[in-house]
């Protein structure tokens, strides 16, 4: 695959990023693209290397060094088909995904793994400015109406693949354009949503009906949609936040961080702020992130460029190692420091803090107090210190889907834990014949390459119910 030689003689280089004193002055994309040139150069790095375990670190199981292949021969057109036989959003996956597939590249190793996500982006990114993706609608109609709630990756995914081999495919999304959290969850900086909505309207030609502002459960309910439908598809996000019960925790300027990051996408979209969220901006603000995670970082970026004061973010965990052991790790995803490009635009990292309670004055929160922890999450002793903030953003994650209106009205089985729904990966069936799921409904809180592996997957076990076989890819 690639040039022979290739990894011998050409080093990774990846995409670069816009100074950040200049990227946090607006809320565009900020990644510099290798350009042909170089991204052909990349792809000539991926090595023979006999067994490809970058497949297998991919959730969709790209086929990575064949279109790496086909890069490298100035083959785009056949690259970008290649590409869609595994994935229906490459231009997303390759702008959000954190990619696991180079965790899992022989060449990482050595730490120097062939720059895959950035391939795949570039791929994409030319499929869509020469014309090659295009509206696949099915040459034919099954008569067979399915209806899929959530139009977040699974959802679109599934939607997509159902549309094209002849069902009557309608999606319900509460907000106002589809996408979910892919639309409202990621700021734009990180995916201009313009990424999206190209990829709705191509679904749209494709015979996909969506039906926007209408929330299952509470507009319309889930039990009508069994009744009219022939397979209903549950495939809404993981949306529950983890709370953080401390004293003072009703201060008024503390929020979930999804009460606050979508207020913001809407601002850019010029849509209509929801009453559900917050109004309030970062602007002059110290601003403290308890969460470590994705999210935490994505409310870090947002902060700034709202104009905060300054940034801190706390992690109950312990600060990762610099490097991970690859004779331990190798090639699954290792748990090592990480800095993403919002957190390099200046926040404050502090890693095994505890929030203990939250002070204020006139109501409003004014301050934290916090403690140092050991690996066994217990105070140490003589370690509490205090962090002014007048606006906390908290991102510890989600514990479950959004199940009212949904799953316990039609008495589906979840999990008593998490509250996810229960469908196996066989075949994504609850225990309602006609009902499915798949993405963060059934398993979680994931990634987003997860959810087009699901929507896909349950797509396949959907036409197989409808038509008792299927030609959909599993």
């Amino acid at each position: 695959m690639g040039k022979i030689t290739g990894f011998l003689e050409l080093e990774r280089q990846e995409r670069t990023y816009r100074p950040a004193e200049e990227r946090v002055k607006h809320w565009g994309e900020f990644v510099v693209p290798l350009g042909d040139d170089g991204t052909k150069q990349q792809a000539a790095r991926c090595m023979d290397c006999g067994i490809p375990y970058c497949h297998n670190g991919c959730p969709v199981n790209n086929q990575i060094p064949d279109w790496n292949d086909l890069v490298y021969q100035g083959d785009w057109e056949r690259a970008i088909l290649n590409l869609h036989s595994t994935n229906n959003f490459p231009e997303i996956t390759g702008r959000i995904c954190p990619a696991p597939c180079e965790a899992s590249c022989t060449l990482n190793i050595e730490d120097n793994p062939v720059t895959i996500k950035t391939i795949e982006c570039a791929i994409a990114d030319k499929g869509w400015e020469n014309g090659w993706i295009k509206p696949q609608p099915p040459g034919s109609k099954t008569g067979k109406k399915v209806s899929i709630v959530g139009s977040g990756p699974a959802g679109m995914a599934a939607a997509q693949q159902l549309a094209r081999v002849g069902h009557d495919v309608h999606v319900f999304e509460k907000s106002a354009s589809p996408g979910g959290l892919m639309r409202y969850g990621i700021p734009d900086f990180k995916m201009e949503k313009h990424v999206i909505q190209r990829r709705a309207d191509q679904m749209t030609a494709e015979g996909v009906t969506f039906h926007c502002n209408v929330e299952i459960g509470k507009d319309k309910m889930i039990s009508s949609l069994e009744g009219d439908f022939d397979a209903v598809l549950l495939s809404g996000g993981a949306e529950v936040p983890r709370n953080l019960p401390v004293p003072g925790r009703e201060l008024a300027g503390i929020h979930y961080a999804m009460d606050f990051l979508p207020q913001q996408n809407r601002r850019v979209a010029e849509e209509e702020l929801l009453a559900s969220g917050t109004d309030e901006l970062a602007k002059g603000r110290n601003v403290v992130v308890i969460g470590g995670g994705d999210t935490g970082s994505d409310c870090i970026g947002t902060s700034f460029r709202q104009g905060a004061e300054s940034v801190t973010q706390l992690e109950i965990m312990a600060a990762p190692p610099e490097m991970e052991d690859k004779d331990l790790v190798w090639p699954h995803w290792p748990m090592k420091m990480r800095t993403s490009s919002s957190q390099a635009e200046g926040a404050q990292r502090e890693f095994s803090v505890n929030t203990k309670r939250f002070e204020g004055e006139n109501g409003r929160v004014t301050k934290l107090i916090c403690c140092r922890v050991d690996d066994n999450f217990k105070e140490v002793a003589d370690s509490e210190f205090e962090i002014p903030a007048d606006l906390v953003l908290l991102a510890m994650g989600f514990v479950a889907p959004v199940n009212k209106g949904l799953a316990d009205d039609l008495d589906i089985d979840t999990d008593p834990k998490r509250g996810n729904v229960i469908a196996n990966e066989t075949d994504y069936r609850t225990n309602r014949k006609k009902v499915f799921a798949a993405g963060d409904m059934r398993r979680g809180q994931s990634l987003v390459v997860w959810a087009i592996r699901e929507g896909r997957q349950a797509a396949h076990s959907i036409d197989k119910f409808l038509m008792g076989s299927t030609d959909l890819p599993r």
